[in-house]
């Protein structure tokens, strides 16, 4: 098989839209489509710079998955809505997004872009089913660090990185993840599981940061070397790294799981060719007269054909 294969965390991205676009875009009606109108034209600009053969919008079908939390109950707990609105530690989805959502999957429906979920499971798990065993090579769009785990410079799987913005991208490879953190993208799950992440829940081993996460998976590989290394008083590790993991053992023992993306799901088949024309014109010019997608509109369809599109998009 030839092609490219692009990957979206389409959440990531719709959030990145709705926050970056002025909220003053509006349908004629006055409804807020700026995250709609902003997702079409990351859209335009990653197709037209990369020129993938295929494309799959990944859904969050689940973003908190009971079976992670039934693992690790902390995680993603403090974005959870909560009666108490005024603590500043939840994280509620705005209304004026949670409107544009179906509209956002009735544009990408309606263009016959493939929109890939799978019940109980987030989009990095769609996306890591997805990446692995490809046959192409693979550019994930995120800007969720977890799925640099996915990088694999032989099966030509990279994440273009969006924390600056969609505009000024990284394009993160195994050593752009060795330079960053000092582990190769193979050792980053367990990295991240060391030093934990804040942003989804995970408290980590306590005392153990970065630099001394990188230090020991360099000195003993994986996160099971490590464990091994803790229940052998000949090795090489120190007593105070050794009683800081040795702490943190019952979070050792299910976190792991939490953290490594799901590359096995059993999808449903989707046709991921990239379109060149709506697959519904009509429903599509339906929703860009309904909901004002204006230069928007015209810049995806044109670049969806091939064409230059009118003007680039900002981000």
């Amino acid at each position: 098989m030839t092609g490219r294969l692009m990957l979206l965390d389409t959440a990531s991205l719709y959030f990145r839209a709705f926050f970056g676009v002025p909220d003053s875009v509006t349908a004629p009606d006055g409804s807020p489509v700026n995250a709609v109108r902003g997702l079409m034209d990351f859209i335009t600009r990653l197709v037209g710079e990369y020129q993938p053969t295929h494309l799959a919008c990944c859904w969050d079908d689940d973003w908190r998955p009971q079976w992670r939390v039934d693992l690790l109950p902390s995680y993603k707990a403090h974005r959870v809505v909560e009666e108490v609105v005024s603590d500043p530690d939840v994280e509620e989805v705005p209304d004026p997004l949670q409107v544009q959502v179906p509209v956002i999957r009735q544009v990408l429906e309606a263009l016959g872009i493939a929109v890939v979920g799978h019940a109980e499971m987030e989009a990095d798990d769609v996306i890591g089913t997805l990446a692995t065993g490809a046959g192409m090579p693979v550019d994930v769009v995120t800007g969720d660090r977890d799925l640099f785990q996915l990088v694999d410079d032989a099966a030509e799987v990279r994440v273009l990185y969006t924390a600056r913005g969609v505009g000024r991208h990284d394009r993160v490879d195994d050593a752009w993840v060795v330079e960053r953190y000092g582990v190769h993208a193979a050792q980053y799950a367990d990295f991240a599981t060391l030093r934990g992440d804040s942003s989804d829940g995970l408290p980590g081993v306590a005392g153990v940061g970065d630099k001394t996460a990188a230090t020991l998976l360099g000195r003993f590989g994986d996160l099971d070397g490590i464990l091994a290394a803790v229940e052998d008083p000949s090795s090489d590790l120190g007593p105070g790294p050794r009683g800081k993991v040795r702490t943190a053992t019952d979070y050792l023992a299910v976190a792991p799981r939490v953290v490594a993306v799901r590359r096995d799901l059993d999808l449903a088949h989707h046709d991921l060719t990239l379109p060149s024309a709506p697959a519904d014109p009509d429903g599509f010019a339906a929703l860009t007269e309904r909901w004002g997608l204006g230069s928007s509109a015209e810049r995806l369809l044109a670049v969806l054909r091939g064409e230059a599109p009118p003007e680039r998009p900002r981000t």
